[in-house]
């Protein structure tokens, strides 16, 4: 990785599994001063561990509690100085149709993958701009294409990129980049950790994880993009194929999406 990161001080939500993990690694890497968050103390204190002379900043803090990314981000400031980069990458899932699944779900899994980036965009959005810096937001190519079973983490994805590219115009003439990376299939820890119809998780998927883009595979590519300053960034043949089927042939891509998602009349888990 080239020394653009270097002593850049880069906030990564979601920090302690897949992507978000390897995000953090690679930062530590190549000297950025990296401050991350997740639910799971254990999973954070491996990873602080994991680095004991890095520029590490590790914070227990939910996203979707307003109050928590506050403090995160503020803490984060008061350590480094500032913050010059803002990946929003936490995020969760959902498997479950609609007439199975309590609204509570799909409520949840906006709060975590819409709120949770405008909280932290919000709190960190002064230093940010002092900075011209750059706010990132780690989408999915179900935030081009709605997908059955996962109809709440389609929309959060939805939002999230109507919402970058809203604020991307407002902040044009203030040097902040703004941008979203919309990864495919990546083998990560999204799937099992993804809500049933009762907000619980998931647990074991079906898919065939053994041929998905890795995690660590993913973040460099999301890091060569920051690098560059590009403006979206979409992963995978399958995410390349999906969008372009679902732009110019959507009726085509309704009967491929079902076929993939349903087997026997039944969802894919």
């Amino acid at each position: 990785m080239s020394a653009y990161f270097k002593n850049k001080v880069v906030v990564v939500t979601g920090g302690t599994d897949g992507i978000g993990k390897a995000l953090v690694e690679n930062l530590l890497q190549a000297g950025a001063k990296v401050a991350t968050c997740g639910r799971d103390h254990d999973k954070l204190y491996r990873i602080q561990s994991s680095y004991p002379s890095a520029f590490l900043h590790t914070m227990l803090a939910d996203v979707s509690n307003e109050n928590d990314c506050r403090r995160f981000i503020e803490v984060t400031i008061k350590m480094f100085g500032g913050i010059d980069i803002l990946i929003n990458n936490a995020g969760i899932s959902m498997r479950a149709l609609l007439k199975d699944a309590s609204p509570d779900v799909i409520k949840k899994v906006m709060e975590i993958n819409f709120f949770g980036a405008v909280y932290c965009t919000k709190f960190a959005l002064d230093s940010i701009i002092e900075r011209k810096g750059t706010i990132a937001g780690v989408s999915s190519i179900a935030g081009y294409r709605g997908l059955p079973g996962r109809s709440g983490y389609s929309a959060s994805k939805f939002a999230l990129q109507g919402w970058l590219e809203s604020i991307k115009i407002e902040l044009k003439d203030s040097g902040v980049h703004v941008m979203w990376v919309c990864p495919g299939f990546i083998a990560s820890n999204i799937r099992k950790a993804s809500l049933n119809k009762d907000l619980k998780s998931h647990g074991d998927t079906t898919m065939d994880e053994g041929k998905m883009m890795s995690a660590e595979e993913c973040a460099g590519h999301i890091l060569r993009a920051v690098e560059k300053k590009k403006r979206t960034l979409v992963l995978t043949a399958t995410g390349f194929q999906t969008i372009f089927l679902n732009k110019f042939f959507p009726k085509l891509a309704d009967r491929l999406v079902y076929k993939f998602y349903f087997k026997n009349g039944e969802l894919v888990k």
